[in-house]
């Protein structure tokens, strides 16, 4: 088991390699712990013992994006870029990793969470998972490219300018999670569909996932960083930060 600063590798059984975020409170991630869980993913799909990857999360929930706090603390627009950064090599880490990955998804799955589904092989979920984007909420914008992958066009377009979340079982109705199962069982089932995967062979697995991605309809990488672009105008353009500022005023959680 090696482990950095909010990301830990396990390997609990053959051909399987589990990659944690535990990030208290919330998972929100630094720009580096997005660095990190890009590492570790990255790492994991080159080892040739590896036959499929399992994404999980310790703590209230899955992922909460990115961290709001280390934006704030930043006068600049250093922690931004880092972001920005962090969340396109985190994001490109899953969608590229060489085997299969399983994400496993409980409590929240927000923001730079989805990109992480959004760029994963499959989904498998507990019953109190929700998903969404509140990048406008947050004086952001981003991921609808992920959120695409995993709702149809217009009830995309809706979650994104209402900042609405869906449930697990809505997102199981349209096909773009595996299994919904409850809290307690949500490791066991994800490692189920895991072992499914890394009993094929390891070397045909990893032309199956190349070839996969290569007829993929749309350029991910391309879409997000566009999307990134208008992220750091809102930014620059300081309507991000008077954003924010309402949402600390009402007392709410800005990570």
């Amino acid at each position: 088991m090696s482990v950095s600063t909010s990301v830990t590798t396990s390997v609990p059984d053959d051909g399987v390699t589990v990659v944690t975020v535990d990030r208290p409170p919330v998972n929100a991630l630094p720009a580096q712990g997005w660095f990190e869980l890009a590492d570790a993913v990255r790492a994991a799909g080159r080892d040739p013992a590896t036959r499929c990857v399992v994404l999980t999360a310790e703590g209230r929930g899955f992922n909460a994006g990115v961290d709001i706090k280390e934006l704030r603390r930043d006068r600049g627009h250093s922690a931004l870029l880092g972001a920005n950064r962090g969340c396109y090599a985190a994001f490109r880490a899953v969608y590229e990793c060489e085997v299969p990955v399983v994400a496993a998804v409980h409590g929240f799955c927000l923001g730079g969470g989805i990109g992480l589904v959004g760029n994963a092989d499959a989904i498998v979920a507990s019953e109190d998972a929700t998903f969404g984007l509140p990048e406008l909420d947050r004086g952001a914008l981003g991921a609808a490219t992920h959120l695409a992958r995993l709702v149809p066009q217009h009830l995309m377009r809706t979650l994104y300018y209402t900042s609405r979340t869906v449930t697990a079982a809505e997102l199981h109705a349209h096909g773009s999670v595996w299994r919904v199962v409850p809290r307690a069982e949500l490791r066991e089932a994800a490692l189920a569909l895991a072992h499914e995967i890394a009993h094929k062979d390891g070397t045909l697995l990893r032309l199956a996932k190349a070839a996969i991605n290569g007829i993929d309809p749309v350029d991910v990488h391309r879409s997000y960083r566009f999307e990134q672009g208008f992220t750091f105008e809102a930014s620059l353009s300081g309507l991000a930060g008077r954003i924010r500022g309402d949402v600390d005023a009402r007392g709410e959680d800005g990570t």
